[in-house]
């Protein structure tokens, strides 16, 4: 099975090609500024550990001193911010990094945004559409591909048998959308 295309964890990604989304805060904990985030990285309490992290609007930076995982995400001491007001007002800002503060992924692996916006084609070399997402509800990687000309969109599952191959400098995927149907066939034929 191929690697996650949510590499280290990291979920979503930003409109803008430079930024990926790492986490949200999700309120204040306790009295002292200290905030939950819900994070997006692989081992969530490492969220600070790629560097100084931006609000999407790219006019604040936070800093985060410390972070442990607790059962309800992570609580972090964001540098300046010392009475629980102040964590407050952070409620529901999201945190991004630039992309090339992250480490380069292993083989096989992806970043969501790196993957965002590749042309899809068969295995012919056909264009069936442009990866819009890639999700991961659980049961594996998947694949969001919005047709040409469509707001329709099918979901492939992110593995070998159905991304073959995967050309980050071509910006493309190739697609085999009926891999395992051919094979499920195949083998219903034989008994």
């Amino acid at each position: 099975m191929r690697g996650a295309p949510t590499v280290r964890g990291l979920e979503r990604m930003s409109t803008k090609e430079s930024l990926v989304l790492l986490g949200r805060i999700a309120g204040a904990h306790g009295i002292r500024g200290e905030v939950i985030i819900h994070s997006y990285a692989e081992v969530p309490e490492d969220i600070g550990a790629y560097g100084a992290l931006t609000a999407r609007d790219g006019q604040r930076t936070f800093h985060i001193e410390w972070a442990r995982a607790s059962s309800k995400g992570v609580v972090a001491r964001l540098k300046g911010v010392r009475d629980r007001n102040a964590a407050e007002a952070l409620k529901g800002t999201e945190l991004y990094v630039r992309r090339n503060q992250l480490p380069e992924p292993e083989a096989g692996e992806f970043y969501v945004n790196d993957l965002i916006g590749m042309e899809a084609v068969d295995t012919n070399g056909q264009k069936i559409g442009t990866v819009i997402a890639a999700p991961d509800f659980g049961a594996g990687p998947l694949l969001e591909i919005r047709k040409p000309q469509s707001t329709q969109t099918d979901l492939i599952p992110f593995t070998d048998a159905y991304v073959p191959e995967v050309d980050l400098a071509g910006r493309r995927v190739v697609v085999r959308p009926l891999a395992f149907a051919e094979d499920d066939n195949a083998e219903a034929g034989e008994e």
